[in-house]
């Protein structure tokens, strides 16, 4: 388990590049001279491009090391936030935007794969949690620091030190991290046939509709507190999601090993986010405290799904896992390119931002019908799966 930690050194710079924009758009909006909703498109360009990069080269590179990925990766990573840093207007900013998420997209592909590939099978679930919670980690305490770091310094001072932090995680990797087994080459038609795999495709499809409705609603949280409750000061809010998205990812790693019930823990995360999110607007207008509640259970259920959708994948193709981990993290990730798509058209539209939270609790709920549907439609499917005897129910 000491070799995925560090994989979980750069899942922490992931995290917090991921998400610190949604603390900076306004900071950000003026410096360049652009609105809000224009500014939030840094994060869709920057979530399509991770979800265009991981599935492409996770497929077309199966056959090459992982290790010698994950570096080029990261590099190509680190190289898109400082050119982010050194932007002198949007359409640059869009552009390292692009390569920044490009770098983070297969980062995060190889990294999950590299982690369940380190580990025995009976631990693959604590593996998989150590590097969501890095990411989760990277965003509870680096996005608050970044705010500040900002408001003090600068937005470009905050990526500087994602900058910094990508940097020290490649070195760290090209001199510690051991070789990883690589996943045999899959050919094109083995990759497309897993978008149409009646058992893959239900559950990427979740995590797509859970991504448009958490993180394409996280992207604006700023002006929804704003717009709901008269919130000005946003850092609070941003440490109690973060500080629910790391006991929801550590957490669910271990609740996957001991009772295997991955199906039923889905569910259950799903059910959470649509309550937090349909709360929130009635919450913010009332005290600090109910808001507060209810972003750390939003935070808590939305970093805990990936673990479990990761390992139903894994234990449904084993034989080509690094395409279909891929295959998610590209809907995760498109998921958030549209949701923060859909609430910059909505916000530009004349939309009152406290409305989003409410358009996003019905996308999950989308997603909440789909599990269900999937799960009863499986029933005549043998409960227990190939991957060290968990039941998958």
């Amino acid at each position: 388990m000491r070799k995925v930690w560090l994989l979980v050194v750069g899942a922490f710079g992931l995290g917090l590049d991921a998400y610190v924009m949604a603390g900076l758009l306004p900071v950000v909006a003026r410096d360049v001279g652009t609105t809000v909703s224009l500014a939030g498109q840094m994060v869709t360009v920057f979530t399509l491009a991770y979800a265009i990069a991981a599935p492409l080269v996770a497929g077309l590179m199966a056959g090459v090391r992982p290790r010698s990925l994950l570096l080029v990766a990261l590099a190509v990573f680190t190289v898109g936030n400082a050119a982010t840093a050194l932007a002198p207007a949007l359409g640059a900013l869009l552009a390292a935007r692009v390569v920044a998420g490009a770098g983070a997209g297969v980062y995060a592909a190889l990294s999950t794969a590299a982690a369940s590939a380190l580990v025995p099978a009976e631990r693959r679930g604590r593996a998989l949690a150590l590097v969501m919670g890095g990411m989760s980690t990277g965003t509870v305490l680096g996005v608050p620091v970044g705010v500040l770091l900002a408001e003090r310094a600068g937005w470009r001072s905050t990526m500087w030190l994602v900058t910094g932090l990508g940097g020290l995680a490649l070195v760290g990797l090209a001199v510690l991290l051991p070789s990883v087994p690589a996943d045999p080459p899959v050919p094109v038609r083995a990759r497309l046939a897993a978008v149409a795999d009646r058992e893959v495709a239900p559950v990427v499809g979740v995590s797509f509709l859970a991504a448009v409705a958490s993180l394409g609603l996280y992207t604006y949280l700023a002006p929804v507190l704003a717009s709901a409750g008269g919130v000005r000061e946003v850092t609070p809010y941003l440490w109690a999601w973060g500080i629910g998205g790391v006991l929801g990812s550590l957490v669910a790693g271990p609740l996957v090993d001991r009772t295997g019930k991955v199906k039923a823990l889905v569910g259950g995360v799903l059910v959470t986010v649509v309550a937090a999110q349909a709360l929130l607007p009635l919450l913010a207008s009332a005290a600090l405290p109910g808001a507060a509640v209810a972003l750390v259970l939003w935070g808590a259920a939305g970093w805990a799904l990936q673990v479990p959708q990761q390992h139903r994948l894994l234990a449904l193709r084993d034989d080509r896992g690094t395409v279909a981990l891929a295959l998610n993290n590209s809907a995760l990730y498109l998921g958030s390119a549209v949701g923060s798509a859909l609430g910059g058209l909505a916000l530009a539209a004349g939309a009152e931002a406290y409305v989003l939270p409410w358009a996003a609790a019905g996308v999950a709920a989308l997603g909440l019908a789909l599990h269900l549907r999937a799960g009863r439609r499986s029933r005549h499917v043998a409960r227990v799966g190939t991957l060290g005897g968990y039941e998958h129910c």
